[in-house]
């Protein structure tokens, strides 16, 4: 094992990773609020506004993700995981018993609190996986955030598809799924998932492997979206679907298999093991929290001024930069009114006169997931390449999801398939740029904290986009329903909410323009970190 661990390929990272991406595919079931909010708005006789501020009680579970955050820097790994595992069993369980009708309703009040319980059961599994990735591969944090962040917006697809395979979309069934499973998997990975002591590691083998899970990610979800565009299946057709989709899933643990018997194969002479120390000795001493910046410019900077950007920082001291507060805004602007959409896509869908929404929830988590793992690894290589701010990826998702704002306001034939695929790719994007967006400038040590930080634009966006624009605007255009709900049928429901939306944007699309901007020389400095390495790595690899 110690072999393993100086090693850059070492056996336990790969397995905390693949053991990682597995607690990501279940922990987006805070995505999954329309699978279940139309059964919840009849037994609870709730007006729209009232769902919707379920669903804001829901994101505001994120808002403690401080606590994880805190306890990123305290507490073990499997600690924060079983933390997270409890939560969702107690959170998803309450809501299980009121939809199955085994309890009557519960006070309006406590079942804001039981769903603020299952939101804030993710941010204890994701701020686990995370932290502790991203530390263990520190120097491809654009592919593991990619894949980890792709994963969690496949999950919606999988509960969403397992449900309708095995239970034919019944709520309650789903509700069960998202109290058990998640709690299962997070108990499993309490035994792999834990941070490994820094290797010299090859970024070409790493590069190599994380391109297998990437292909394996891809056919999961063609296989997913296969199943959704075909229409109804019968039982045997769903069963076998289920299996496959379990074999699939399992399939990422061929890496660290192959890592095993690669090292056990591999008998490295003293030379080979002299040469990858020196080669870890000197990345080490290459490598500052987060990019390469000049030693003395640097002590003699944060003598005067505290750390520059692209050195670690405390929360205090990010927050007290423009860039920490340009970065929240605009990812306010994205990831709030993308959740406004998830949150209310069960309601657009019944506006528009589609009696199943289960699809475009599905469309929603696929392209998601597209936008998440392909921007983690595209905008790692365009820094490789070209120093590209990752905040311009940023800016090029608000465009589009402007669009198709716009799109899904004209209200033409075809438009919310076209909306939940745009909708889903712009927040995947989003979501998985920033991750490595935020270690970069303001570094690693204080990461937990600094992440949780930025996520509490989920409960504040679901806030501000959903649970007052959306509810408001739609309860003004809606009519009363026996038991004291409302509804509301037709385009104009939630027109002038998605041009709105479409507005916030182009205000964000701005707010990342600017901080690609002013980050430049930190990507430039990024950027020719990386060529070093690259050299210094070839160069040794042709003396041996």
């Amino acid at each position: 094992m110690e072999v393993w661990a100086k090693n850059g390929s070492g056996l336990g990272k790969w397995l905390g990773f693949v053991t990682a991406v597995w607690v990501q595919c279940i922990s987006g079931n805070n995505y999954t609020f329309s699978n279940y909010s139309d059964a919840l708005k009849s037994l609870m006789g709730l007006t729209q506004l009232e769902l919707n501020n379920l669903s804001v009680a829901k994101d505001v579970g994120k808002a403690f993700g401080l606590l994880a955050g805190l306890a990123s820097d305290r507490l073990s790994t499997p600690l924060i995981l079983l933390i997270g595992a409890l939560e969702g069993l107690i959170g998803y369980g309450a809501q299980w018993l009121v939809v199955r009708q085994s309890i009557p309703p519960l006070p309006y009040w406590q079942m804001c609190v039981f769903l603020c319980l299952g939101g804030n059961s993710t941010t204890w599994m994701n701020t686990a996986v995370l932290v502790t990735c991203i530390r263990n591969f520190r120097r491809n944090r654009g592919p593991v955030s990619g894949i980890l962040k792709g994963y969690v917006g496949l999950s919606t697809a999988i509960f969403t598809d397992l449900c309708s395979a095995l239970f034919a979309d019944d709520p309650a069934s789903f509700l069960l799924m998202l109290a058990v499973v998640p709690a299962v998997v997070c108990f499993a990975a309490m035994l792999f998932l834990q941070e490994s002591p820094a290797g010299a590691g090859d970024d070409e083998t790493e590069a190599k492997y994380f391109g297998a899970i990437n292909a394996m990610a891809v056919v999961i979800a063609v296989y997913l979206l296969a199943f959704d565009v075909t229409g109804d299946h019968g039982v045997a057709v769903s069963r076998a679907f289920v299996a496959v989709l379990l074999v699939l899933l399992a399939a990422p643990a061929a890496v660290p298999i192959y890592v095993a018997f690669k090292a056990r194969s591999k008998n490295p002479d003293v030379e080979d093991g002299q040469i990858k120390e020196a080669l870890l000795i000197e990345e080490a001493k290459a490598e500052p929290a987060a990019t390469a910046v000049v030693a003395a410019e640097a002590v003699e900077e944060k003598a005067k001024r505290g750390p520059a950007i692209g050195e670690d920082h405390t929360i205090f001291e990010a927050a007290k930069t423009v860039d920490f507060w340009i970065l929240f805004i605009s990812f306010l602007c994205g990831v709030g009114t993308g959740l406004a959409v998830m949150n209310n896509m069960g309601q657009m869908g019944l506006a528009l006169g589609y009696t199943d929404v289960s699809i475009f929830v599905s469309l929603t988590s696929i392209w998601g997931f597209f936008g998440r793992i392909g921007s983690g690894s595209i905008s790692e290589h365009f820094l490789k390449r070209s120093a590209t701010p990752r905040p311009l990826w940023n800016a090029a998702s608000q465009v589009l999801m402007a669009v198709g704002y716009v799109v899904m306001a004209l209200a033409l034939p075809g438009s919310l398939y076209v909306g939940s695929i745009v909708v889903g790719l712009c927040y995947g994007v989003r979501v998985a740029v920033s991750v490595p967006t935020a270690s970069e400038l303001f570094g690693l040590k204080y990461y937990g904290l600094i992440y949780n930080i930025l996520i509490l634009n989920l409960p504040l966006g679901s806030f501000l986009f959903s649970g007052l624009l959306a509810g408001l605007l739609y309860d003004s255009q809606a009519t009363k329903t026996a038991g004291g709900g409302n509804t509301c049928v037709g385009a104009h429901c939630y027109r002038l909410v998605f041009v709105i939306m479409a507005f916030a944007c182009l205000i964000g699309f701005g707010l990342d323009v600017l901080l690609a901007l002013r980050t430049r020389k930190v990507y430039l400095k990024i950027h020719h970190s990386k060529k070093s390495r690259k050299t210094a790595a070839g160069q040794r690899t042709s003396k041996s």
